[in-house]
């Protein structure tokens, strides 16, 4: 079975994309799944950005997603159907999202994690992110901690300003 990192292309989430969306959000998140509604609201959201990960033939088997407040980005999720785990498909995912912060000129990129959820958390550190602290009960309704974890983005370099006055 194929389905690398390298076999996918990452590209934004439309509209046509709520069915697979849908399929794997209650997949992978059970009673905390959000519902189509939210899934469609979220692709249009002000500040939103989303992307999924599809194989040669049109299957989607991830999509990942952010919210820009005009200062830092917020992960909203990330998410690989269970037989594509442990791909390297999220890391393509985020990186994509993490590069779009850079463009918007974000200062950080925030986000929550189960604190349960070992291979996130490493996904995460892997790429810079630092914890922050612990959010008591954030996951519900099953009362799951969270991690809060920041990855601060440095300035852009602006040509031609050092020395200026």
């Amino acid at each position: 079975m194929s389905g690398d990192a390298a076999d996918v292309v990452v590209r934004p989430l439309v509209a046509a994309d709520l069915s697979a969306l849908e399929r794997m959000e209650r997949a992978l998140f059970g009673g905390s799944a959000w519902s189509r509604q939210m899934l469609a609201d979220e692709l249009v959201g002000p500040g939103r950005t989303y992307v999924g990960a599809e194989l040669p033939g049109g299957s989607l088997v991830g999509y990942a997603g952010t919210w820009y407040d005009g200062r830092d980005v917020q992960v909203m999720t990330v998410a690989t159907d269970a037989g594509y785990q442990g791909r390297g498909i999220a890391r393509r995912m985020l990186g994509a999202l993490l590069d779009r912060a850079r463009e918007q000129r974000a200062e950080s990129v925030l986000l929550e994690v189960r604190v349960d959820n070992a291979p996130a958390i490493h996904l995460y550190a892997s790429m810079g992110f630092r914890q922050l602290g612990r959010r008591r009960g954030y996951y519900q309704p099953e009362n799951v901690d969270a991690w809060t974890m920041q990855l601060l983005l440095p300035a852009p370099v602006v040509e031609g300003a050092e020395g200026e006055r």
